[in-house]
C-alpha cells in the first residue's frame, strides 16, 4: 500500500507511511468494536461472516480504484506529480476502511472460534487445544507468503487491478468455504455485553462505598444459589481477593430486598469477570511498543528493499513487496520445530503442558525485538555510508526481517494463548480484541513518532526522514526504536513478575486445566506454573 500511495496517487514517503500505519492501527482497534458484537450480540461465527462480507465490499471498491482512471491521477511523466483528488481520495480510503472494519470484526473471532472447537473435558481435545495457537499463527504466515510472493508477482506483471482482483475472488471463495461447514462447528452462544456488566460493577461498587459499606467476610458476598451463574451460558468464577474495592459491588446489605437490578447489586461472577479483565491490563499496556517494531515491516523495511540491489541471478529481480519472505519463512520454519522439537524437550525440562508460560514466551519476543531494531540500526548505517547504496545486496536486510519475524513468533503466539486462558467464558472474544488492538496502536504510535521526528529534525525536505531515503537518516529513528523496546522489556518483566492470574499467585499464568485419568475417568485439574524472571 505504501507503493501503491506513492507511485499511483502520488503521495510523499513519509505521507504514505503514516496513513498505511493509521489505516493499520484503525483496523486493528475496530477489533474491539467486533468483540463486542460478537461475545453481545452476534456469535462470534455470524460476526465472522458478516464482516467479512463488509471486507469484500471494500476489497471490491480497493480492486475499481486501481482499474478506473478516472478515480486515480494521471501518470506521472515530470515532477511535481499531479497530486490527487479529494473524490479520488475519498474513494480509495473509503475502501480502505471498510477493509479497516471487516477486519476489525474477523480478526477477534477466528482464533477464538477455532480454540472453541477443542473440548477441554475431552484429554485428547485438551492435548490438541495446546498446539492449535501455534498452528492458527502457522496458517497465517502461509497465507501472508501467498500474499508477499505469488500476489506481489501477479501485480508486476498484470498490474494493480490483477493485484487487488485476485485477492478479491479468493475472499469471496474463503467466505462460501466457511459457511459450508456450519453445521460442523460448536457454537459459543453470545452472553450479553461484558462492557455494560464492567460499568455496573464500578457504579454499584462506588455506591455501596459512599453508602459506607464494609466487605468484612465472604459471606456476605452475593452469588446465585443455581448450578450456572446469572451470565448466561457462564460458568461461576471463584472469589478472590484482588481488587477487594469491587467486592463491594457484591455486598448484600439488607437480605430481604434481594434484587435481580444488577445497577443495585452484582454477583460475585461479575465481580470476578471485570477483575479478570482487569489484570490483564497491565499485561498488555507493556507490550504495545513490540507492535511499534512491528509496524515498519509494512513501511521503512520495504522502502529500504525498494532502493536495494534485489537481483537473484541474470534473470530474476525480487519484488521488493516480496521481501517480508524472510519473515513468512522465519514464521513457517520455525513454528513446526518449536512445536515439534524445542516443546517436547522443554516439556521435560519444566513440567509445563506448552513447554514455557505464555509470560515467558511473550518475554523472549520482547528480548528478541532489541535486538531487531539494533540490527536494523546497523545495516542502514553501514547503507548509507556505502559507496554505491543502490548496489548493496538486498540479503543485507536478512538479519532484521528474521529477527522480527522471530520476536513475532514467540511473542504473538505467547500473547493469543495469554489472553485466551485468562479470559472469563464471556469475554474471550474481547480479550483477543485487546491483544490485537495493541497492534493498531503500535502503529498509530509509529505514526506518531515518524511525524515527531520529521518535525523536530527539519522535515521531508532536510530531516532524519525524507523523500530519499539515502539522504535520510532513517538508521537514528531506528536507535529511537531499539531504545524503546529496551526499556519497555524492563517494564514488562516488572509487570510479569508481579502479576497474579485467576486465583493464583505472584508471578504465574494457569496452564490450561490438565486431564488426569482417576479410577477410569478424568478430572480437571488447575495447574500453576510459575512465572520466571526472564533476567534468570
Amino acid at each position: 500500500m505504501v507503493t501503491y500511495l506513492v507511485s499511483e496517487m502520488h503521495q510523499s514517503l513519509p505521507d504514505a507511511a503514516t496513513h498505511v500505519n493509521d489505516w493499520i492501527g484503525a483496523a486493528y482497534v475496530l477489533t474491539l468494536l467486533g468483540a463486542f458484537l460478537a461475545d453481545a450480540y452476534f456469535g462470534r461465527f455470524l460476526t465472522i461472516i458478516i464482516f467479512s462480507s463488509i471486507y469484500l465490499l471494500g476489497m471490491i471498491l480497493l480492486t475499481l480504484s486501481a482499474s478506473i482512471d478516472s478515480l486515480r491521477p494521471p501518470q506521472c511523466t515530470k515532477k511535481p506529480c499531479t497530486p490527487s483528488t479529494n473524490s479520488q481520495i475519498s474513494f480509495l480510503y473509503g475502501a480502505l476502511y471498510l477493509i479497516a472494519l471487516g477486519t476489525g470484526g474477523i480478526k477477534p473471532c477466528v482464533s477464538t472460534f477455532g480454540a472453541d472447537q477443542f473440548d477441554e473435558s475431552d484429554k485428547k481435545e485438551s492435548e490438541k487445544k495446546y498446539a492449535f495457537f501455534n498452528w492458527f499463527f502457522f496458517a497465517i504466515n502461509m497465507g501472508a507468503l501467498l500474499g508477499i510472493t505469488l500476489m506481489v508477482y501477479v501485480q508486476q506483471e498484470k498490474g494493480w487491478t490483477w493485484g487487488f482482483g485476485v485477492p478479491t475472488i479468493v475472499m469471496f471463495a474463503s467466505i462460501v468455504v466457511l459457511i459450508v461447514g456450519f453445521n460442523k462447528y460448536r457454537y459459543q452462544k453470545p452472553m450479553g455485553s461484558a462492557f455494560t456488566r464492567f460499568i455496573q460493577v464500578i457504579v454499584v461498587s462506588i455506591s455501596n462505598h459512599f453508602r459506607g459499606v464494609v466487605v468484612r467476610n465472604e459471606s456476605e458476598l452475593y452469588e446465585m444459589k443455581t448450578k450456572e451463574s446469572d451470565i448466561f451460558g457462564a460458568r461461576k468464577i471463584p472469589h478472590t481477593k484482588q481488587y477487594r474495592f469491587l467486592d463491594k459491588a457484591t455486598v448484600v446489605t439488607d437480605p430481604e430486598t434481594i434484587t435481580n437490578n444488577k445497577w443495585k447489586l452484582c454477583t460475585v461472577t461479575q465481580v470476578e469477570e471485570f477483575k479478570s479483565f482487569i489484570r490483564i491490563l497491565p499485561i498488555w499496556g507493556s507490550t504495545i511498543a513490540l507492535s511499534i517494531s512491528f509496524a515498519q515491516l509494512s513501511t521503512f523495511f520495504l522502502t529500504q528493499a525498494n532502493i536495494m540491489d534485489r537481483k537473484l541471478g541474470p534473470h530474476f529481480t525480487i519484488p521488493a513487496g516480496s521481501v517480508p519472505i524472510f519473515t513468512a519463512l522465519n514464521g513457517l520454519l520455525l513454528v513446526p520445530t518449536y512445536e515439534r522439537l524445542i516443546v517436547p524437550y522443554l516439556r521435560t525440562k519444566t513440567g509445563h503442558q506448552r513447554g514455557i508460560t505464555s509470560l515467558q514466551r511473550i518475554g523472549v519476543g520482547l528480548f528478541v525485538s532489541i535486538f531487531a531494531l539494533m540490527s536494523a540500526a546497523l545495516i542502514e548505517r553501514m547503507r548509507r555510508s556505502h559507496s554505491n547504496p543502490k548496489g548493496l545486496s538486498i540479503f543485507w536486510l536478512f538479519p532484521q526481517f528474521f529477527l522480527v519475524g522471530t520476536a513475532e513468533v514467540f511473542s504473538y503466539v505467547g500473547q493469543l494463548e495469554f489472553f485466551y486462558d485468562e479470559a472469563t467464558d464471556g469475554t474471550r472474544s474481547i480479550s483477543s480484541a485487546l491483544f490485537l488492538s495493541e497492534i493498531g496502536i503500535g502503529s498509530w504510535l509509529s505514526s506518531a513518532i515518524v511525524k515527531i521526528v520529521e518535525s523536530a529534525t527539519g522535515g521531508v525536505e532536510e530531516g532524519w526522514i525524507r523523500n530519499n531515503l539515502n539522504n535520510s537518516k532513517l538508521d537514528y529513528f531506528y536507535w529511537i526504536l531499539t531504545g524503546i523496546n529496551g526499556v519497555n522489556f524492563l517494564v514488562y518483566l516488572i509487570v510479569a513478575w508481579r502479576y497474579k492470574g485467576r486465583n493464583y499467585g505472584r508471578g504465574s499464568i494457569r496452564d490450561e486445566s490438565n486431564l488426569i485419568e482417576l479410577d477410569g475417568q478424568f478430572k480437571m485439574e488447575n495447574d500453576t506454573r510459575e512465572f520466571h524472571s526472564m533476567a534468570s
